[in-house]
């Protein structure tokens, strides 16, 4: 008898295919090896509000959150999380119906799109994008539509007509974030509206990424688009303590939204972590009623962070987009001679001992992110003046 031939069948999903190892661990660990600065991964160097950090050992020494605490979140929290919308934004949450906490901001992306999208459905997303949104559409069975943000007179813009060009009869939901990672651009009220309008007129859900809501810079506003004409009912707004409060560790997101809309969410996320954080949550809480002066003032250090660090990629050479909001600034790097930028970071370490990393992994049209790198700038003053230096020293002679 012939010997039957099985061809092997791959381990991998094939809706993963795609994705390998995230760029973020592959040149976090070529800062290891080579001692470069990390001005990759988007994490600070220092931790945040000391009260915060002792509300968080004061939970667990209580015992509060050290077992599984409730799964949409603890009730402070979302408490907290509801109080904190009305008071910025006027918009009023149900704590128990219309807010979920998270295991971060990754994982409220990810319920959300498992929780809404139907096999097949279209997902229209800002391009670039943080790379958690392409593998979670694959992992929901949903195609990704890009609309690319292109550079126009020193930021990158969105079209508005390529963003409506985009939606078809398929389009399910639109996959927002603002303000934008990696452009560190921010959404005006005026590509907002058009936005809400788009999404009114086509019946269609939107997903707003706005975990740097409070990283906003020179008088740049901050519009959440569930706060605009017919958006409320139909928005799913995710928001996140890591970014504002510098503890990234954590893993504390949320989710608000109208109640149908956060239900379909719960039921996707209690299959993936079911609760997460527990003692962090109720630090959090307090974070969320820390006054205004801290905003305030941690904004204003982010911002001084952005000049120091853009003058010093400007006098490296680099072209800087001052970025409007966030803590990462793009750059393009063919005034160095250079074209593509996924080789220019893997070799930076060596000839700079600075860590970047390269736009083009946030595109699915690799050429159009091919000369920009991305640099974050949530570091320590005097980490961000060596590194400024050390660019300056390898790149100008």
């Amino acid at each position: 008898m012939a010997r039957m031939t099985i061809t092997p069948r791959p381990l991998l999903n094939r809706r993963l295919a795609e994705f390998g190892t995230t760029i973020f661990a592959e040149m976090s660990a070529l800062a290891l090896s080579t001692g470069s600065i990390n001005l990759g991964q988007g994490f600070p160097d220092t931790d945040g509000p000391e009260e915060i950090r002792e509300a968080a050992v004061r939970a667990l020494r209580d015992g509060r959150g050290n077992q599984y605490p409730p799964g949409p979140g603890v009730p402070e929290l979302r408490t907290a999380v509801a109080a904190h919308q009305q008071r910025r934004y006027g918009l009023a949450f149900d704590p128990d119906t219309e807010v979920l906490v998270t295991a971060g901001a990754t994982e409220a992306i990810a319920a959300a799109l498992l929780g809404l999208l139907e096999p097949g459905d279209e997902v229209v997303a800002l391009e670039p994008y943080y790379d958690s949104y392409a593998a979670c559409i694959a992992m929901a069975g949903g195609r990704r539509v890009p609309v690319t943000l292109r550079p126009h007179e020193g930021a990158f813009r969105l079209d508005l007509d390529e963003l409506r060009a985009a939606v078809t009869d398929r389009t399910r939901l639109l996959l927002i974030n603002t303000p934008h990672n990696p452009t560190g651009t921010v959404l005006t009220r005026q590509e907002l509206t058009a936005i809400a309008e788009l999404a009114v007129e086509r019946d269609l859900l939107v997903v707003t990424d706005e975990v740097y809501e409070h990283l906003v810079f020179d008088d740049v506003e901050h519009v959440p688009l569930a706060t605009l004409p017919g958006m409320r009912e139909r928005t799913v707004t995710i928001g996140s303590a890591g970014k504002t409060f510098s503890f990234t560790g954590w893993k504390v997101g949320w989710v608000t939204a109208d109640g149908p809309l956060v239900s379909a969410v719960r039921t996707a996320k209690q299959y993936l972590t079911y609760v997460a954080s527990g003692p962090f949550q109720y630090a959090v809480a307090e974070a969320l009623r820390l006054p205004d002066a801290y905003f305030t003032a941690f904004r204003d250090d982010l911002r001084a962070k952005r000049d120091l660090l853009s003058a010093g990629l400007t006098d490296a050479g680099f072209t800087v987009f001052r970025p409007a909001g966030t803590y990462f600034v793009t750059t393009d790097i063919r005034p160095l001679g250079e074209a593509d930028g996924l080789a220019f970071c893997r070799a930076l370490p060596e000839r700079a001992g600075v860590v970047a990393i390269p736009n083009a992994v946030f595109y699915d049209r690799k050429e159009a992110g091919a000369p920009y790198v991305r640099f974050a700038f949530c570091k320590r003053t005097e980490v961000l003046a060596d590194a400024a230096e050390r660019l300056r020293r390898a790149f100008t002679h």
